[in-house]
């Protein structure tokens, strides 16, 4: 595994991560990232993984392994894991994003306040080759480049282009 410069991450290997699953042929590729600090969050990355591999609107090809790393806004909390996976579906950039918003909601996660703590977050950073910029959504997501969260697991998905 890829040795880390700062001391303050850690690559770790848990249930799903990292992994590689057969294609369904879907319409669409896209890198989606995860992350979280609130409970269990290993397993609650395990359980979305398998969520989607049955839910069928989702499927999962690829995973990086996690990375724990600090929070950056609100400071005052604890450690992140964060991954990047790449997924392939047949929903379109705006009907992903509702559906991730209701995923992260499914499995607990609660907005408070900005950069606050979180069972679950999940963006979409690339899909397909698109360029796409609404009031919803921007894709490439406007600040992947700026954080390692998304630069050191995106690594692990080979090129780190869908």
């Amino acid at each position: 595994m890829m040795e880390l410069r700062d001391e303050r991450l850690s690559l770790i290997e848990a249930k799903y991560f990292p992994v590689v699953f057969r294609s369904h042929g879907m319409a669409h590729r896209a890198v989606i990232g995860i992350g979280g600090n609130v409970g269990d969050v290993a397993a609650r990355f395990g359980r979305v993984v398998a969520y989607w591999q049955r839910n069928g609107r989702v499927r999962v090809l690829k995973t990086s392994p996690l990375l724990k790393n600090p929070p950056f806004g609100f400071l005052d909390q604890p450690d992140f894991l964060n991954a990047v996976m790449l997924v392939e579906t047949n929903l379109d950039p705006l009907a992903l994003i509702r559906y991730l918003l209701w995923v992260e909601k499914r499995f607990g996660r609660r907005r408070t306040f900005k950069n606050a703590p979180r069972t679950l977050d999940l963006d979409i950073i690339f899909y397909d080759d698109m360029r796409l910029k609404t009031m919803r959504l921007e894709v490439p997501h406007p600040k992947f480049h700026e954080r390692d969260s998304v630069m050191i697991p995106l690594r692990f998905l080979k090129d780190g282009k869908v």
